[in-house]
């Protein structure tokens, strides 16, 4: 049996150097949002032969997958993009737009618990998706964008979660029980700051992601995920083009 390959990879998070193993195929889970977005560019800059993995689950809103679809589009990877309804995943105020979006200080965010934006079980349902998509197309590795220092609190964002969901694909599917999966997260360990630096110097597009909860054309600005990214650029001393 193979042992879970889990890491979190940028130990000097500034340092984007090429893999000595070429022709490695990864699964990006891909959002459109500013860190999956970052994780893309990164595989990429690490010679990883990406494919996209894209997941509508009734999100109150489509902009991050327009968001996705371009970013891919002007990449030139191939993309796969899943419609999975739940209605139970509803409880989220992401889901249901009759709930309020939480609107808190910044430094209270991280504070308050689990927020209403939780979406039940996300996380999971998208790596085993991922898994089963690497399976099918002979992938090597899942790579993902979570983050456990700026960030809202979710379960499904931590390193002890991608360790067990890690061992768990690496016992049950193919590509894992024969020659072992690798599970990528290189932005757990990063301030959104850092994020946004490692962006910066992988030129990643601000101006074509999207990470705002509410929607619309421009970013709401008081969302947990709009104050969070603010920051970021503030102290990263970047412009944040997708502003303009």
């Amino acid at each position: 049996m193979n042992e879970a390959k889990i890491s979190f990879p940028i130990a000097e998070p500034f340092s984007v150097q090429k893999t000595t193993k070429p022709h490695k195929k990864a699964i990006v889970l891909f959002s459109g949002g500013l860190d999956s977005t970052t994780c893309l560019y990164w595989a990429l800059a690490q010679g990883y032969q990406c494919e996209t993995l894209t997941v509508t689950y009734g999100q109150r809103h489509a902009r991050e997958i327009e968001s996705a679809q371009k970013i891919a589009a002007k990449l030139g990877v191939k993309t796969h993009f899943i419609d999975v309804h739940l209605p139970w995943l509803a409880t989220s105020s992401l889901v249901d737009a009759t709930q309020s979006l939480p609107d808190q200080p910044l430094a209270e965010i991280e504070k308050h618990g689990i927020p209403s934006t939780y979406v039940p079980g996300r996380n999971l349902l998208f790596l085993s998706m991922a898994g089963s998509l690497l399976d099918s197309v002979d992938a090597d590795a899942i790579i993902a964008g979570p983050n456990a220092v700026d960030f809202s609190g979710y379960p499904d964002c931590t390193p002890d979660f991608y360790k067990a969901a890690a061992q768990a694909l690496n016992r049950g599917t193919k590509k894992g029980v024969t020659e072992g999966i690798e599970v990528l997260a290189p932005l757990m360990y990063l301030s959104k700051a850092d994020i946004v630096r490692l962006a910066a110097q992988l030129k990643v597009p601000f101006e074509l992601t999207w990470s705002c909860y509410a929607g619309g054309d421009k970013p709401c600005g008081t969302c947990d995920s709009c104050k969070l990214r603010a920051r970021g650029f503030a102290l990263a001393g970047v412009k944040d083009t997708s502003l303009d």
